[in-house]
């Protein structure tokens, strides 16, 4: 059960990014780009790239290097994937993302030698569907450990203010016990009396 989460989400981007990588691939010479309206061109485009580094085209010519790196990560995660709670969703689903991220750019890299990107928005960094996954999940991720731990220390303050005693109670007002001094008239009948 907790694999079939983490496959299933990994697979769907796997495939989404696959297939739209195979679509610019058989229809966009490398280098070309195409918009659906001419005047969207200048903010977003689909344009045929090839990327040998990592993520939005940073450190060029380590295909090797992150092909070990994606390796290691999808293992990590897959080993580790059973052991987060299956409540911890926001957990959970960044790291099926990720795996998902990985895997898609992988199968790249060994198929070809080289990732393809695609995606083109304004002066950004031109990336592919697999590199999105990444770096929202790894946003995702971070999100979630930061409510986590929000959440425990918000908890953690209400148990030590409950364990304090409660202020607004005030003890019981015990009554005045009455005087038990005799009024003077009553002390000399008294002292006539013993005398």
């Amino acid at each position: 059960m907790d694999y079939l989460f983490l496959f299933g989400v990994a697979g769907i981007i796997i495939a989404a990014d696959q297939w739209t990588k195979w679509w610019v691939k058989t229809n966009l010479a490398i280098g070309e780009y195409w918009a659906p309206w001419t005047w969207i061109e200048p903010y977003a485009r689909f344009v045929h790239w090839h990327n040998t580094g990592a993520a939005f085209g940073i450190f060029q010519g380590m295909n090797e290097v992150f092909k070990v790196l994606a390796i290691i990560v999808s293992v990590i995660i897959i080993y580790y994937f059973p052991l987060v709670p299956r409540q911890d969703f926001y957990l959970r689903l960044p790291m099926a993302m990720q795996l998902g991220g990985a895997v898609g750019n992988l199968i790249d890299r060994f198929r070809d030698g080289y990732v393809t990107d695609f995606v083109s928005l304004g002066t950004f960094a031109v990336f592919n569907v697999a590199d999105a996954s990444i770096s929202v999940g790894v946003a995702l991720l971070f999100l979630s450990i930061m409510w986590r731990d929000w959440r425990v220390k918000k908890q953690a303050e209400q148990a030590a203010e409950s364990a304090l005693p409660d202020q607004s109670v005030q003890p019981e007002e015990r009554e005045p016990e009455p005087d038990q001094t005799l009024p003077e008239h009553q002390k000399d009948q008294v002292d006539q009396e013993v005398g």
